[in-house]
């Protein structure tokens, strides 16, 4: 936007035209012609994305895909062979040193690694099928019909 921006400053097009042009504020343009003026294109080069820098580095998101890939039992957790997202917040934090106070924070974490979310495949062998029915009838109703407060 900003080359666009130029093309139409070399073109005579007032700051107001430009703003118009490529939907943006004035304020913008006049920055950015001010900062054409000063420094030429290289000024006018983006400084990146806004916001906070990710805590680990692309170097360490690959450490941690590798490390997640041995699996739950190669870090002491035998009794379920699952990684849930705090068992990864603590595995960040043992080996980064970085700790995540919200486990919201996991997941993007993850999809920035290439991981997604799976369901299982099968259903807990455990899932009693007529109790759950007995609670859709009974129970579910009497909670859906009340009102809230």
């Amino acid at each position: 936007m900003r080359l666009a921006a130029i093309e139409l400053m070399d073109a005579g097009c007032g700051d107001t035209e430009i703003a118009r042009r490529l939907r943006v504020t004035r304020k913008s343009v006049f920055e950015w012609r001010r900062a054409y003026r000063g420094g030429g294109r290289e000024a006018m080069a983006s400084i990146g994305a806004a916001g906070r820098q990710p805590y680990l580095t692309t170097e360490q998101i690959a450490q941690l895909t590798a490390v997640l890939d041995e699996g739950p039992a190669a870090h002491g957790y035998d009794d379920d062979q699952r990684w849930t997202l705090a068992r990864i917040r603590d595995l960040i934090a043992e080996l980064f040193g970085v700790r995540y106070k919200h486990l919201s924070t996991v997941p993007r974490l993850l999809h920035r690694a290439g991981y997604s979310w799976q369901a299982p495949t099968r259903r807990a062998a455990e899932r009693d099928e007529q109790a759950i029915a007995a609670w859709r009838e009974q129970t579910w109703p009497e909670i859906k019909g009340r009102p809230r407060s």
